[in-house]
């Protein structure tokens, strides 16, 4: 007499498990539609970290931990700027420990400074390349930190003064490699050395050097490198300076400093030093602010998905206790049963991840059409699938482990 065999997973049928998710059909569409709207979110938002983080990372081109600055402002009415501006930097200059020192319009990576177009023709009209301007003398270089790649720094012939509400520009111009690059595609930015350029389109202005990286005031600008050096000082009452320091005695020099200068002229204030460190992390405060928020609807949504699929998957076995007493006292090992229930829930999971995927390059698409955000790599939609995936399957496994634990007795019971 042939005796039954154990059934083993050779032994599934996808009709029967097509059937129980049948008859609770909301249940399982229910979970497959928050599994898509889950996955749609968390890919776009791992995208969105992970391109936010890219650009907090960036380098600025200066040297960040041993800058700082700060802002000089004179009230008395024999205040001399010039004088003032010489006086100031031959002092700041001369002290134990900087580096350099510089009078500048605008600070790197601050949210706030002088923008302007260049172009490679006069009065012809095609679009001007947007640049951020540094008003610096001929210490900028070496006080930025920055390296001439090609070309030459300015000589402190070539420095003029720019006065309140003048508009014209110095003939000279040092840019960056993204600027040159930018500016003259299809030469290479060595050769952009002695080219001229026109800013507000009939001041012509010979780049005498390219610099290798310079970022500018604005973090969200997409053309964040696109940077021009101007030889000039400001003979205006507000003047900002920018000191670079030996490592480590930048907290040092900041007070020592602020006192210096404080002392050396009752006819200004000096208010806003600030270190280029600080400057970063307030500029990139809303990067910080959205990473975190992304980063806790992510959790959110993922714990409330797997509740979700923890809440069905028990519902279900507490629905087929009878049925699984049955299969168990006809032989099903414990492990079929919970291969069953696994294998249902990664057939709702197949249908909530590639659902997913389509909601997750239409909200890309809107994205960036809304916002201007880069398109999504492909690698991340295979990801998205498989965590989720995985997730499903880890939720499903408690419940599962319970429904193997229902004792084959159970199939004799009549209530």
């Amino acid at each position: 007499m042939k005796q039954s065999q154990p059934q083993t997973s050779t032994n599934w049928e996808l009709g029967p498990i097509l059937r129980a998710m049948l008859r609770n059909k909301v249940g399982a569409i229910l979970i497959a539609l928050q599994i898509a709207i889950t996955m749609t979110i968390i890919v776009n938002s791992v995208y969105i970290i992970v391109e936010r983080n890219k650009d907090m990372q960036r380098d600025s081109g200066i040297d960040n931990e041993n800058s700082f600055y700060l802002t000089s402002v004179g009230f008395g009415e024999n205040f001399n700027v010039p004088n003032t501006v010489e006086e100031d930097l031959t002092m700041l200059r001369a002290l134990p420990g900087v580096i350099d020192a510089i009078q500048t319009n605008a600070v790197p990576n601050s949210n706030s400074g002088w923008s302007m177009g260049l172009k490679t023709q006069s009065g012809v009209e095609h679009d001007a390349v947007g640049t951020a301007v540094y008003m610096v003398d001929d210490h900028g270089v070496n006080a930025l930190d920055v390296e001439i790649i090609a070309g030459e720094n300015f000589a402190p012939s070539d420095i003029s003064l720019r006065t309140v509400g003048q508009v014209d520009w110095p003939n000279k111009t040092i840019i960056t490699k993204a600027m040159a690059e930018n500016l003259f595609p299809d030469i290479n930015y060595a050769d952009v050395v002695g080219k001229t350029v026109y800013i507000n389109d009939i001041d012509p202005m010979v780049v005498v050097g390219i610099i290798d990286k310079l970022q500018a005031p604005w973090v969200n600008w997409s053309n964040v490198e696109n940077v021009m050096l101007s030889p000039e000082r400001q003979s205006f009452k507000g003047s900002r300076y920018f000191i670079r320091t030996e490592p480590g005695m930048r907290d040092t020099l900041m007070n020592q400093v602020e006192e210096l200068l404080a002392n050396s002229n009752n006819q200004r204030l000096i208010k806003g030093m600030r270190s280029i460190e600080e400057t970063r992390e307030r500029s990139y405060r809303g990067h910080t602010a959205m990473i975190k928020i992304l980063t806790t609807v992510m959790v959110i949504l993922t714990i409330v998905t797997a509740l979700g699929i923890v809440g069905l998957a028990s519902f279900s076995v507490n629905q087929r206790k009878k049925q699984i007493g049955t299969r168990r006292a006809l032989g099903a090992t414990q492990g079929t049963i919970i291969r069953y229930f696994m294998f249902e829930n990664f057939l709702i999971s197949s249908i909530g991840v590639l659902l997913g995927a389509v909601l997750t390059v239409i909200l890309n698409v809107i994205l960036v059409n809304a916002f201007g955000l880069d398109r999504l790599d492909w690698f991340y939609i295979p990801i998205g699938m498989l965590v989720l995936w995985l997730v499903g399957q880890a939720a499903v496994f408690g419940p599962a482990k319970k429904a193997a634990n229902i004792p084959p007795a159970l199939a004799t019971r009549t209530v």
